[in-house]
Parts: structure tokens; C-alpha cells; sequence
């Protein structure tokens, strides 16, 4: 069966770039969406529509044999969104005009890159794909993730679209230069300063970006057999940000004092993804743990010459 050529929107970021350069590695075509340019591959920038998928003519003059649309455009931050909620409407925007991009032009496959926030602060600490609720939205981000499951699910449902969800945690590693903890605590220990966590008893499953965008491979592979389904795509193994924040600062040297400050409204405390239905369905299998994942990270950072 012929592979189709893919949309990837967001492809400007973390997850897009790594994605990016596994599918072309695999046969893949592909077509990039950002709203910014690919500041870390040329040849995925040279690949990449600079424009604000928030307008719906963002998605007017894309090649007319696209045959897969892979969301993973949005503004991926949760704690901004408590503050400014317009960053979570421009995701809902973003997915709906995505979804009728590939409905109108007869698309039939569409993957969405939802979140490990749709579990909220249940009590528990490990969670099945089942256990995402709307009373669990702690965040607009969280609300904007579940809603657009929904869309996804609706859009499959009366459109004839063969779907995956997938729900990422805390994705970390190459291609990340960005305020969340892992890589601002690289760039802070490596300088000495004070390394600031949210939350002593926060527990969060990290998720080394290969392992992630192997997950979305996987599910690209399997869409049409184990579509139409959400998985959990992650280490499957939690660990508290003060272990993670301590593990990044004796690797560059020890120098950064570790200040504990008390948890931020709308974020989730603890969380450990239950991967046994993308292992069985998916054939998925993390293999980068979380030390050597830091490691690999921070000689990234060294490499671009960012520590």
C-alpha cells in the first residue's frame, strides 16, 4: 500500500522536528505548518508553510495529495493559559480549522496530539486511557485538549476520518529550548543559579522524545488495524521533579541550589501513564530511561552551544 504524503502541523517545534526527520528517514513526504520558521533543520524549514493556522486560509494552497493531517500545532504550555486563557482558545481554533482543512479536502486519516492534562488531579497516580473525564479539566489547556478529543472523535464519527489520539507526557530531549523544567534547569545549572520547582510531591512521567515520536510512528503504522482509538504515549514510569531537578544539577557540576515552592494552580501533581494498551495495540515500546535521556539532553544542549 502506497504511503501517504503527510501534513505536519507544528512541525517548527519539539515533537514536529523529531517527527519530521523519522518520517522523511522512512519514505515519508511531508509537509510542514508553523507559525514560525524551523530554527533547528534546514531541510524541515525548506519543508515548513510559515502561517497562523488560527485563520483558516492558513491551509489554502497545500499540495492537493495529502493523505494524512498529523496535529501537533498548540500552545503547549498550561500554566500561561491559567493566566492569559485567549492561548487556549487559539487551540481549539487551530484543531477545528485542521479538521475541516482535511474534511474538505477528503482527507481520511488525522492523528491529534493531546495531553497527559486531560487526567487532572483524580487521586490517582497511574492512569488507563479511560480514565480521562471533564471534571478533571484543572486548566484552559486541559479543557482545550479534551474538546478537541471530542472534535477528533465527532469528526470520525460523521465524516468517515480514521483517527489516533494521542496523549503525550512530558516529552523532553533534542530540539527543546523552551521555560519548561527539563531544558530551563540545563540552562540554569549549567550557569549555577537557583533551580526552581512547583510542587515537592509533584510526580510526573517524562517521556524522552524518541520514545515519543516512535509512539506516533507506530500509530501511523497501525491506523488503519488499531485507529479510532486514544493511547498513552509515555515512559510509563513517574518520577518527582525535585528527583529530576537534583538529576540534572549533579550532571553539570552540583553548583545550583534546589529552591521547592509550592504547586501552580491548573497543573496536574501526579501522574504515571498506563502503557499497556499502546505496548498491546501498538507494538509501542519506551526504551530511553530517564538518566540517560537527561544525559543525551544536556549534551544537546552542548553540542548547539546553548550551555
Amino acid at each position: 500500500m502506497k504511503r501517504p504524503k503527510i501534513l505536519v502541523t507544528g512541525s517548527s517545534g519539539t515533537i514536529g522536528t523529531r517527527l519530521c526527520e523519522r518520517l522523511l528517514e522512512s519514505g515519508y513526504e511531508v509537509v510542514g505548518m508553523d507559525i514560525k520558521p524551523n530554527e533547528w533543520n534546514p531541510e524541515i524549514n525548506k519543508l515548513t508553510k510559515v502561517a497562523d493556522m488560527r485563520d483558516s486560509d492558513a491551509f489554502r494552497g497545500l499540495p492537493g495529495d495529502i493523505g494524512m493531517v498529523i496535529h501537533l500545532a498548540a500552545n503547549a504550555m498550561v500554566h500561561p493559559s491559567v493566566i492569559d486563557p485567549t492561548l487556549a482558545m487559539d487551540n481549539m481554533v487551530t484543531v477545528f480549522n485542521a479538521l475541516e482543512y482535511a474534511r474538505t479536502s477528503g482527507i481520511k486519516q488525522f492523528v491529534f496530539a493531546s495531553s497527559r492534562e486531560v487526567y487532572g488531579n483524580s487521586g490517582k497516580i497511574k492512569h488507563k486511557e479511560e480514565d480521562a473525564h471533564i471534571d478533571m479539566a484543572e486548566s484552559p489547556y486541559t479543557a482545550t485538549k479534551l474538546a478537541g478529543e471530542a472534535f477528533v472523535r465527532a469528526y470520525g464519527n460523521c465524516y468517515d476520518m480514521d483517527f489516533v489520539i494521542i496523549r503525550f507526557s512530558n516529552v523532553y530531549g533534542m530540539y527543546d529550548n523552551s521555560h519548561r523544567l527539563i531544558p530551563s534547569s540545563i540552562r540554569r545549572a549549567s550557569r549555577g543559579e537557583d533551580l526552581i520547582v512547583y510542587g515537592k510531591e509533584k510526580l510526573l512521567d517524562f517521556t524522552y522524545i524518541d520514545d515519543s515520536v516512535d509512539g506516533v510512528m507506530k500509530a501511523i503504522e497501525a491506523i488503519r488495524t488499531a485507529g479510532n482509538e486514544t493511547y498513552n504515549i509515555a515512559a510509563g514510569k513517574a518520577s518527582t521533579i525535585v528527583e529530576v531537578v537534583e538529576m540534572i544539577n549533579e550532571k553539570l557540576g552540583g553548583k545550583s541550589k534546589v529552591i521547592v515552592k509550592e504547586s501552580r494552580t491548573g497543573e496536574v501533581i501526579k501522574y504515571e501513564a498506563d502503557i499497556s494498551k499502546a505496548k498491546e495495540r501498538l507494538g509501542y515500546d519506551p526504551k530511553v530511561g530517564l538518566d540517560e535521556g537527561i544525559t543525551r539532553s544536556i549534551e544537546w544542549f552542548r553540542q548547539q552551544g546553548l550551555i
